[in-house]
């Protein structure tokens, strides 16, 4: 998934003691009360209070020269409305935070504070820099901190009192859209999940994915026949090809790391080779491996064992020895084990028949009335344009007559090229209509109208009336549509009127559409892909507690998808409440064992496509980097 970076900024106000002279902090003004900063900040809270997220600043470093950088000059002239109206940098270096240090000193200013720069020189320096972007120089890098990690924090000055203290988080963001919606082929084909409607269990479908856990016992790396029959037993062979196999092997936590990481290489070549011996054609492979401590932390939590959650990995490990190693041997012995996940694809039997024989064949088919003949080298067709074997202009070729017997196939071959290019959206639309009028209650045609309505409403390619449309999605039960899929077309229709809402700053329609969307999205099944949007649209409308909240089970799972992992620990990282909890710290050790590089990267400066070293002010944070981290 193609990633954009969000700069989420973050102001803190100061009221702590003042702890050095009026000269050392160049006579900036710390309030003491609230009446005190309101007095004199009333400026700087109310352009902050109108600030939409469309405007953004930050400090730019060029050649030790530091400059504010935003791309709204009006804002930044209402900013700095009066003559005392200003900022300062507070120049941060990570070596503060260095793991050899015993306590971080709990300090107002972090770093070193440079000399303040007031509205005149402010106005009077601002110049263009770049399309859209101005700039100023509002300071350089101090030669005792040259060559070191550098961040830098802005103090918002009002009337030469400190109104803000802006820490800048960097971080990743995924695209979100609408969840899919598919098209209804044989079933209901979703572009990231299959999901499967009610009443279309028996369907034959193209693509499978199935999951197995394989228990392995202390020390070994051979499992037992009986813990792998279902795998085979479940494969069908005579019907599918195994495309991929992912592994991921685990050991439990007890032991030296070198001896687990042996054993968990073993184990999943031995499970793959295993795999590969039951078909011919190769089978990529994905395999990776770990320590268990996920799964231990979350077992042991509520029970007498509970304070080992304390302890850093290598004591531990220290006290998993002899008697006590036996003692919990019935928690660890869940924890050797292996998690497969085989991607299949069914058998295509026209597979390496040239394309313009295929077409022959499927026109000859259709001319005898042998749907299913005709069905079969259709699916083998589409499978060709998807991987780009072929040009979709063979659809042209395909000769249907628009008749009650090839309505599905007719379906079909509109739904494939709308999926192919999304731009012959309304060519597909027009053509669905046609289809509607030869027969009115078929499902599959009525799912697809709906599915691309979408589509033409969100991008306002047409006129659409909401309240129609909120009728149509309602009415497709009554043409046997699942529940669970019209509530993820619901999803969307709100998705799509919130965002109207918010143009039209009608935001208590807006919240309603929000709301909606809380309530009900726990109804139906999301791909990881789901998450991603659901996260992304709830954080996007200042419901980051939802958002958090909605990946929490699933960032505690010890196969949770590794981005949508790392986007929960974006949404929380500065939740010092929650950071510090155990339940954090397996979720934290969860994201180690996925892509230690990744999770230590966080720590680094934004510069450095890190989140912010000064997360390490977290004793509990700078505790999981120290331990994982600090080579």
């Amino acid at each position: 998934m193609k990633l954009k970076y969000l700069i989420l900024l973050i102001s803190l106000v100061l009221t702590a003691n003042v702890s050095f002279s009026q000269e050392e902090n160049f006579r900036i003004v710390f309030p003491q009360t609230e009446a005190e900063r309101n007095k004199a900040c009333s400026n700087c809270f109310n352009v902050f209070r109108q600030k939409t997220k469309e405007v953004r600043f930050s400090i730019q470093n060029e050649n030790g020269n530091l400059y504010f950088q935003t791309n709204d000059r009006k804002w930044f002239n209402l900013l700095f409305k009066n003559p005392t109206d200003g900022l300062a940098l507070d120049v941060v270096a990570k070596d503060i935070y260095n793991c050899s240090v015993t306590s971080i000193e709990n300090k107002q200013i972090n770093g070193k504070l440079l000399k303040p720069v007031y509205a005149k020189r402010l106005k009077s320096g601002l110049r263009s820099s770049g399309k859209d972007m101005f700039r100023v120089l509002v300071g350089k890098i101090p030669t005792e901190l040259k060559g070191k990690e550098l961040e830098y924090n802005i103090l918002f000055l009002g009337n030469k009192t400190l109104c803000r203290y802006q820490i800048i988080y960097n971080l990743k963001a995924y695209q979100w859209d609408l969840l899919d919606m598919g098209m209804y082929l044989d079933s209901v084909n979703f572009k990231n999940q299959k999901l499967v409607s009610q009443g279309e269990e028996n369907v034959k479908i193209r693509y499978k994915t199935l999951k197995f856990k394989i228990p392995f016992e202390k020390n070994k790396s051979i499992y037992s026949p009986e813990d792998i029959k279902p795998v085979y037993d479940s494969l069908n062979l005579t019907d599918f090809n195994i495309k991929t196999i992912n592994i991921k092997a685990y050991s439990s936590v007890e032991g030296s790391l070198e001896r687990n990481i042996e054993l968990q290489e073993g184990r999943a070549n031995s499970i793959a080779k295993a795999i590969q011996t039951y078909q011919k054609p190769t089978i990529k492979n994905t395999i990776s491996s770990s320590e268990n401590w996920v799964e231990f932390l979350n077992d042991i939590e509520g029970t007498k064992y509970e304070n080992l959650k304390v302890l850093s990995k290598a004591q531990i490990k220290k006290k998993l020895v002899g008697a006590f190693s036996t003692e919990m041997e019935p928690y660890l012995k869940n924890h050797r084990k292996a998690l497969i996940t085989l991607e299949l694809e069914k058998k295509d039997k026209y597979k390496t028949m040239p394309v313009t024989q295929l077409v022959n064949l499927f026109n000859q088919s259709i001319k005898e009335d042998n749907l299913d003949e005709a069905n079969t080298i259709q699916n083998s067709l589409f499978e060709k344009l998807k991987n780009s074997e072929v040009s979709p202009d063979v659809l042209k070729q395909l000769e249907v007559p628009m008749q009650l017997k090839f309505i599905n196939i007719l379906n079909k071959n509109s739904a494939i090229k709308y999926q192919l290019d999304e731009r012959q959206i309304v060519i597909v639309r027009n053509e669905l209509e046609q289809l509607k009028k030869l027969d009115p209650k078929n499902t599959r045609v009525r799912y697809n109208l709906a599915a691309i309505k979408f589509k033409i409403w969100r991008y306002n390619i047409e006129k659409i009336n909401p309240s129609l449309f909120k009728d149509e999605i309602f009415n497709l039960e009554k043409y046997k549509i699942s529940k669970a899929l019209i509530n993820r077309m619901m999803i969307n229709y709100h998705i799509i009127q919130s965002e109207n809402f918010n143009r039209k700053r009608d935001y208590s329609n807006k919240d309603k559409s929000v709301n909606y969307i809380k309530s009900i999205y726990e109804k139906i099944p999301l791909s990881d892909f789901d998450y991603f949007s659901l996260a992304q649209f709830l954080s996007y409308y200042a419901n980051v507690e939802a958002a958090a909240k909605l990946l929490s089970d699933k960032a505690r799972q010890i196969d949770v998808d590794e981005d949508l992992l790392f986007y929960y620990l974006n949404l929380t990282l500065i939740n010092k409440e929650l950071t510090k909890t155990d339940e954090y710290r397996a979720i934290m050790l969860n994201a180690v064992n996925l892509n230690k590089d990744r999770y230590c990267q966080l720590f680094n400066t934004p510069e450095e496509d890190g989140v912010t070293f000064q997360l390490l002010k977290d004793d509990y944070l700078r505790k999981s980097y120290c331990e994982n981290c600090n080579n």
